[in-house]
């Protein structure tokens, strides 16, 4: 019979819970055994939903996580409670011996990433890094056009990334900012897609979609140049609110050809008459966009553990990301081109 891996998921917001729920049910070599949240009517909602999937005698429900790092029999924890925690639990799980998935970011702080990162190498744990974009079989198709040369050397990357609707004010004032919430996933996707390293960031901005983020010491709009290592051009445009739901399209340009993906929609279906010709909007935001990518992403970390393999996002892919967004702020701010070496020791 084939080996299955304990797991505990800590945090049981909206990616607590739909991790949670593909742990259940769509993870093979993955046994959810128990959920944990300081609310603990969350973690027992879960709970409640996953009962039918639960192991005998159902999940075990915590409101202090340091219950799960305890547990000798639990060999995996997810981390998905609020990004001022991460950190601090990634040091607490790799001294306990746990496997370790933590949603991006690791910290705002590059120094608490770093002793994260050290804590993780001590313990001889993985650590895999969710930036779950990387798992989407139109992004991947991508990547594997740019590394296999279908495209020549590429040239220019084009990345558009424009969320339905604004977040909630009281997140934007702890977000960290655009570039550390939202773009950093395009940072992310952009080291991924080209396989190479970005020197030099230029980042504009504004806010244009609504006036109290900008009160909040935040924009809602902005374009970012990325200067690659290796020669590649690269442009990100990122916007709080488009009116017709969650726009994320891709686009490689090299010296042999294009590769690009758009929208992911409901249906392909096409009416055309005389008002016109009509199509599906795209799918409304992540959740429903990125479902696929977030059953690949934790099937990978699984089976890292069960295979003792490497995970395919590691700790510096958490790292670097964070610099770049510190590296795009201190770009918005001072308007000018920010080499990624001016940030990178913070």
């Amino acid at each position: 019979m084939k080996r299955e891996i304990n797991v505990g998921v800590i945090g049981a917001g909206r990616i607590g819970r739909l991790h949670a729920q593909n742990l259940a049910y769509r993870v093979p070599g993955a046994r959810l055994v128990a959920i944990v949240d300081v609310f603990v009517e969350a973690a027992q909602s879960v709970a409640a939903e996953l009962a039918q999937a639960a192991p005998r005698g159902g999940l075990a429900v915590h409101q202090d996580y340091r219950r799960v790092l305890e547990d000798k029999s639990i060999e995996a924890v997810l981390i998905c409670s609020s990004t001022d925690t991460h950190a601090q639990i990634i040091e607490q799980a790799a001294e306990a011996g746990k496997q370790i998935f933590c949603e991006k970011p690791i910290a705002l702080d590059l120094k608490q990433i770093d002793r994260a990162l050290a804590a993780v190498d001590r313990a001889g744990v993985k650590l895999q890094i969710g930036f779950n974009r990387r798992f989407d079989p139109n992004f991947k198709r991508v990547r594997e056009a740019v590394a296999a040369g279908e495209i020549g050397t590429p040239h220019l990357l084009r990345i558009t990334s424009r969320d339905p609707q604004p977040p909630p004010l009281a997140y934007v004032k702890v977000s960290g900012g655009i570039f550390l919430d939202m773009t950093i996933h395009d940072f992310d996707m952009a080291r991924y897609l080209i396989g190479s390293e970005v020197e030099t960031i230029y980042a504009a901005g504004g806010v244009l979609v609504d006036p109290e983020i900008g009160k909040a010491g935040d924009i809602d709009t902005a374009l970012i140049t990325l200067h690659f290592a290796n020669g590649v051009l690269g442009a990100i445009d990122n916007s709080r609110q488009a009116v017709y739901g969650y726009d994320q399209r891709v686009e490689v340009f090299g010296s042999g050809g294009m590769v690009a993906v758009s929208n992911n929609v409901p249906h392909s279906a096409v009416v055309s008459n005389g008002n016109g010709v009509h199509a599906s909007l795209p799918l409304f935001f992540f959740v429903e966009r990125y479902t696929e990518s977030y059953i690949a992403e934790m099937r990978a970390f699984i089976d890292c553990i069960l295979n003792d393999t490497t995970p395919p996002v590691i700790g510096l892919d958490g790292r670097i990301p964070v610099v770049m967004g510190y590296a795009a702020k201190k770009s918005f701010e001072e308007k000018r081109p920010v080499k990624l070496s001016e940030v990178a020791g913070e």
